[in-house]
């Protein structure tokens, strides 16, 4: 049985062009609650939103995230950081001698960061409001912390684009999943061959050779010079925990 909430799910796509119309308070209130509501390991909360208002700050980020315009254009503009300070400080101020933060830690933080983003995503669909994750911020998780004045144990895990979106963009047809046998394994790690691999990947190249396509999107995606960049910014930031 498909209901609201499912339908909503299955037809949510990313949106990069907005209508000329403003998100009210009220909305914007509503979508930061949701993610507040969301699932949270301890209830510990570990990650704060920043809802970007400054133009000149917008306009910084979209450049430092690839050039993109339209993050600057949006509506509203929120980034999830994960965040391991400010428990690590509320445990210094009571005499805890806690110790330093650790990739546990910060793992622990992009989970719940992460689990609260699309809990907005969710929010915001079901007020017909569009929306666009922007993974730009750690390819450049420098420049993004330099920009947002971070501290340390504060990560940038998600920046998160919202509009209305353009007739254009509501018709514009979702990217086809893969079937569902290929994405849910029972009990055990099931570990696919070259031919089931294939089968699983083909939909995504349409008429185009299932080979020359793969050896194409590996050069442009996973070799690429932005995500090797990728790598080396997230591991140079993972030199502040023990």
């Amino acid at each position: 049985m498909i209901n609201q909430t499912l339908q909503e799910l299955y037809d949510r796509k990313s949106v990069r062009v907005f209508e000329d119309r403003e998100i009210d308070a009220e909305q914007v209130d509503a979508i930061l609650r949701a993610s507040a509501m969301a699932p949270t390991a301890g209830n510990q909360q570990l990650y704060t939103i920043l809802n970007v208002t400054d133009k000149k700050l917008r306009l910084a980020l979209a450049d430092a995230c690839d050039h993109q315009p339209f993050i600057a254009k949006s509506k509203l503009l929120l980034v999830y950081l994960a965040d391991c300070l400010k428990w690590y400080d509320a445990y210094l101020a009571t005499g805890c001698q806690p110790r330093r933060p650790g990739p546990g830690d910060l793992l622990l933080a992009v989970d719940d960061a992460l689990i609260a983003a699309q809990n907005a995503v969710v929010a915001a669909e079901s007020m017909g409001i569009g929306s666009c994750y922007i993974g730009d911020v750690m390819e450049n998780c420098g420049d993004i912390r330099r920009l947002l004045g971070l501290p340390e144990y504060v990560f940038p895990a998600a920046l998160l684009v919202f509009g209305y979106p353009t007739q254009q963009q509501k018709t514009r047809r979702k990217p086809e999943r893969v079937d569902m046998k290929h994405i849910v394994h029972e009990n055990t790690y099931r570990r696919m061959d070259a031919g089931e691999l294939e089968e699983m990947l083909k939909k995504n190249c349409v008429d185009a050779d299932y080979t020359e396509w793969l050896r194409a999107f590996c050069k442009r995606k996973y070799n690429s010079d932005f995500a090797r960049e990728m790598s080396r910014s997230v591991k140079e930031y993972l030199g502040q925990y023990e």
